[in-house]
């Protein structure tokens, strides 16, 4: 694995980690689904962050040795096409491209004088249109078509059966109370084996059969050093109009905003009042953006005080994060790639939320 100084940090992407499912993937995340909570797909979350791959790293190489590690994801590909020379994969895709039935019907752009969202016609589209769909990074620049999503899931109950009986166990909490089932419900998610899921990469990850998400699943993952038209487009510098194509948490480590905020000095996470949030500043001159709902973000464990012993840690407070796909249009463009954005415009407990991605835009082309 290639290792950097400590004091030379950087976050440009040079591999693209493959990871193709040896069977089914687990799809939830947040909460667990037990006994109480047999809810079809509830908590279900699929593909898995970038936070799961560099778990991988860390378990391989060592937390030690990733400490300039930096990941970007999730994306999935057709696997022939992303191990080709065009390096083929697909990202969410803009909000402002609007699909109907799998067509890309139209592309809105931003009238600083009607301060609008207008498509080519100049007029406001109020159709219902596609969620979730997915662009070709090849296309990034003229996109023509959008796919979705591949993967399916599939629903597994998980039972602990008696060893000399066909039922379930049934186990004493301890409480006084009823004896309790061992039944859970697993989201599992089946990909088609002809695709994978793609993650960027600063470092190169060994090829080989790795245990990748909850419940013990085993994917086959392999490194492809990123071509060349890719990594120009990731080196372009943004400007005044971008998209996100990953999630994105901006703001202080308690609260959340659309965008980046510098905080003023002496307003440390843990001791500063909730009403001063007010006299931190904003990075980024924002003339607009077309969003959707925040989404749940979660990416660090607290301690457990008052858990069960068998609970050694539990999630700490969850995040919202502005999704990907979020469109921007900044009064001020950005001279820089997201690789040389300045570390202090995103959370830190532990590891900086850019190790894993956050944020990570592409310009978009200018419309008339």
């Amino acid at each position: 694995m290639e290792t950097q100084t400590n004091d030379q940090t950087n976050a440009e992407f040079k591999y693209l980690i493959l990871v193709e499912p040896l069977g089914f993937l687990y799809g939830s995340a947040g909460r667990f689904l037990s006994p109480e909570n047999l809810v079809g797909l509830s908590g279900s979350s699929f593909p898995p962050s970038a936070a799961t791959v560099s778990g991988i790293f860390a378990a391989h190489y060592g937390n030690d040795a990733i400490q300039n590690l930096y990941l970007a994801g999730p994306f999935w590909g057709k696997t022939e096409e992303v191990k080709s020379a065009k390096q083929n994969f697909y990202v969410p895709t803009p909000l402002t491209y609007l699909v109907k039935n799998g067509e890309m019907r139209h592309q809105l752009h931003w009238d600083t004088a009607k301060k609008g969202w207008f498509d080519e016609k100049g007029e406001a589209p109020t159709d219902k249109f596609d969620k979730g769909t997915w662009i070709a990074i090849a296309n990034w620049q003229k996109p023509t078509k959008v796919e979705k999503s591949p993967w399916k899931f599939s629903p597994h109950l998980h039972p602990k059966l008696e060893e000399n009986e066909r039922r379930v166990i049934r186990q004493d909490n301890g409480n006084n109370r009823e004896k309790e089932g061992s039944l859970f419900l697993e989201n599992a998610v089946e990909m088609p084996q002809d695709t994978c899921l793609v993650y960027l990469s600063t470092h190169k990850l060994e090829p080989g059969w790795y245990r990748f998400g909850g419940e013990g699943h085993l994917v086959d993952i392999t490194s492809v050093e990123i071509n060349q038209k890719h990594r120009q487009l990731l080196s372009q510098p943004i400007k005044k109009q971008f998209a996100l194509i990953t999630p994105a948490v901006w703001g202080s480590n308690r609260l959340s905003y659309r965008h980046p905020i510098q905080l003023q000095k002496g307003n440390s996470e843990n001791d500063k009042p909730e009403d001063s949030e007010s006299q931190d500043t904003t990075v980024w001159e924002v003339e607009t953006l077309y969003t959707s709902r925040a989404i749940p973000f979660r990416y660090r464990l607290g301690d457990a005080k008052n858990s069960q012993p068998h609970q050694p840690k539990v999630l700490s407070r969850g995040r919202y994060a502005v999704p990907a796909g979020t469109v921007y249009v900044l009064k001020e463009g950005i001279s820089k790639p997201w690789h040389n954005w300045d570390e202090s415009w995103f959370p830190k407990e532990g590891p900086s939320l850019k190790r894993w991605g956050c944020g990570l835009a592409l310009p978009l082309p200018t419309t008339s």
